[in-house]
């Protein structure tokens, strides 16, 4: 059965997520890293260079074009494979293939900088750094995402049983500014480690001592970091004893809600993240989602840093 799409409707902003433009830009940014993957892997199969000119030889059955397309319309609504080989008119083996070499070129890209066209932040370093000449105060938090349970004869089996979800999950971290715009993302650990072990293991101490004019809004799932950065690691105030005066409750609520407040735009960006049909829960492999959430979140900075 051939089912007859046309590609124009393909790129439609409703099946891929983004705009054409934004669709134009990134077919022209990654063109020339694909065809060097490409080249590579052809010249490890031949053990050697190419004899024949370039252009020589079959043509692709799914165009560059084509290959983003199918990736973003995979992340963005979770489509079978199969399903997108019907709509592509090609057999489900070239799809997995396109998508596995455009998703792992999106993880790649990093994160957009607001009102820097063509500057990018690929580490949690960049992101310190940045924060600093700036001056912006970041909001940090972290995000599970459902995954499939590990098969029981395999080891580490409790280490995604997440003890906040009761579920099998994978955690994320993201980092946003006072606008919500995704400024890093990543760190992907199985569910059951804590948010502060995981965000230690990308190295924020050594970062905050670096960097130290940097200001970070955390929640309360944070406050080892308050602990050992003070005025740096910011998270709300503890609850005072019983017997203080009534207005010390207040303003203790008060300065939680402001808190609150100041540091609620990370979690707007982390639903744009959930927004990705995939990131809601993650049905296939556990070892390709931190490129897939890598590659969401960078589509989704693009969006955001020039709002």
């Amino acid at each position: 059965m051939t089912i007859k799409v046309n590609r124009a409707v393909l790129g439609h902003r409703v099946l891929t997520g983004i705009s054409r433009r934004h669709l134009a830009d990134l077919v022209v940014e990654l063109a020339a890293p694909w065809q060097a993957v490409v080249e590579g892997r052809r010249d490890t199969a031949r053990g050697g260079a190419r004899q024949r000119a370039a252009g020589a030889g079959a043509r692709h059955r799914l165009v560059f074009v084509d290959r983003v397309s199918a990736t973003l319309i995979h992340l963005r609504h979770d489509l079978p494979h199969a399903v997108l080989a019907l709509l592509f008119g090609v057999d489900r083996s070239t799809i997995s293939r396109a998508i596995g070499e455009v998703r792992s070129l999106l993880a790649a890209r990093g994160f957009a900088v607001p009102d820097r066209p063509g500057v990018r932040l690929r580490t949690l370093a960049d992101v310190f750094a940045y924060a600093q000449a700036e001056g912006v105060v970041l909001r940090l938090d972290a995000t599970e995402v459902q995954v499939r349970r590990p098969a029981s004869h395999r080891g580490g089996r409790r280490a995604f049983v997440s003890g906040k979800k009761k579920q099998n999950t994978m955690k994320a971290t993201v980092v946003a500014d006072a606008k919500g715009r995704t400024l890093w993302a990543g760190n992907l650990r199985p569910g059951r480690m804590h948010d502060t072990s995981a965000i230690r293991g990308e190295g924020i101490d050594d970062l905050f001592r670096q960097f130290p004019k940097v200001q970070v809004l955390l929640d309360d799932g944070y406050l080892g970091l308050r602990r050992d950065h003070p005025g740096k690691a910011l998270t709300p105030p503890r609850k005072p004893n019983k017997i203080a005066a009534p207005e010390v409750h207040e303003a203790r609520e008060q300065a939680r809600h402001d808190h609150s407040s100041q540091r609620i735009p990370v979690e707007h960006a982390l639903a744009d993240h959930k927004r990705w049909k995939g990131l809601a829960r993650w049905t296939h492999r556990r070892d390709t989602l931190p490129a897939t959430y890598l590659a969401i979140a960078g589509l989704v900075s693009d969006r955001t840093a020039t709002t």
